[in-house]
């Protein structure tokens, strides 16, 4: 059985820019700067992690995904069965050795021995129960004790997200590095940083306390792997940027060109994506543009390009599952429904 150990930290938003910015002076880490891939989204560059393919080869192409048979938009799925290919640790597991995975997405039905990740319950009837999925079923349970608190999702996702929901993450990987039976290769997830840093921009001064609080938990789990014989990666995923040229939606500039239909509903108006010609998925700097004919692809093609906060719009690779083109949003804007 393989003897190395490594934990790998995904800190979301971490970026050169910010350690230049504040510093990080942590024994063990040595930082240097890499470019991230295209699209740089949480899902992407974690499927690319992963897997060590690019995201035409793992098919995840962005936070979300369509599905033109169901005619629907659907974000933050969480079925591993997304991500196609092999795995990082294929080759570990095969030669006895394990993997964990904690609080990365599409990690439901992974291929890994240990396991955690958000799971809530939605009710038919509204509302929800909060709950993560574990593998083994006792080991949310345990840290749960070990913590003496639940992980809140309200901290980790929407209005109420918090360093929190990091902090949880946090102490309970540095439980388990604890844990004799504990895998060899552990993979986790900070998302706490890039809360602040998209409320108020990252040169605003509120954003330091994130970084502060972030700074913590990476000491954390360095001590923690450092007392228990891991050694430790830790990367980021995207870098943000502030955004002074405001918000720029495809899907009005789609409408205007003719392109786009809606169902209007008691004074509101909602896309209707069974007859619609064409239509934007968005997701942060880049929309997935889905096109129904190629007279269509051309018009939306054009009516994208002459608008202003627009950088570029690509076609999308033959055999792509995302959009026929991608529109990229110019320098100091985002995209936005």
């Amino acid at each position: 059985m393989p003897k190395q150990k490594i934990v790998v930290v995904q800190v979301a938003a971490l970026s050169w820019e910010l350690l230049q910015r504040y510093g990080l002076q942590l024994p063990g880490l040595s930082f240097q700067p890499t470019a991230s891939i295209f699209p740089a989204l949480t899902c992407p560059v974690q499927a690319t992690m992963r897997t060590a393919t690019l995201p035409d080869a793992h098919g995840m192409l962005s936070n979300g995904v369509f599905d033109p048979r169901l005619r629907k938009v659907l974000f933050w799925e969480q079925s591993a069965a997304q991500i196609e290919g092999p795995r990082i640790w294929d080759g570990l597991r095969a030669q006895g050795g394990s993997a964990g995975m904690f609080f990365w997405q599409q990690s439901l039905g992974e291929s890994v021995d240990w396991l955690l990740s958000p799971a809530p319950i939605h009710r038919h009837h509204g509302g929800m129960i909060q709950d993560c999925a574990g593998r083994p079923e006792s080991l949310y349970p345990r840290l749960q004790k070990a913590l003496k608190r639940p992980f809140n999702l309200m901290r980790y996702w929407g209005p109420l997200a918090s360093a929190a929901s990091s902090q949880w993450i946090a102490e309970a990987v540095a439980n388990l590095m604890a844990c004799p039976a504990a895998p060899n290769l552990l993979m986790t997830y900070l998302p706490a940083l890039d809360y602040d840093l998209q409320r108020y921009g990252p040169s605003d001064p509120r954003c330091a306390k994130a970084w502060r609080q972030t700074v913590a938990q990476l000491s954390l789990l360095v001590e923690a792997a450092a007392q228990h014989g891991y050694e430790v990666l830790v990367y980021g995923d995207y870098a943000i940027a502030d955004c002074p040229g405001g918000p720029v939606y495809p899907n009005r500039i789609l409408r205007e060109a003719g392109l786009l239909s809606v169902r209007p509903i008691k004074q509101m108006a909602y896309l209707d994506l069974y007859h619609t010609p064409a239509f934007a998925m968005v997701d942060h700097e880049i929309a997935h543009i889905y096109t129904t004919s190629p007279a269509h692809h051309l018009a939306a093609r054009a009516a994208l390009e002459a608008a202003p906060g627009i950088a570029e719009v690509r076609e999308s690779a033959t055999g792509s599952n995302g959009g026929d083109l991608v529109a990229v949003a110019a320098e100091g804007q985002w995209f936005s429904y």
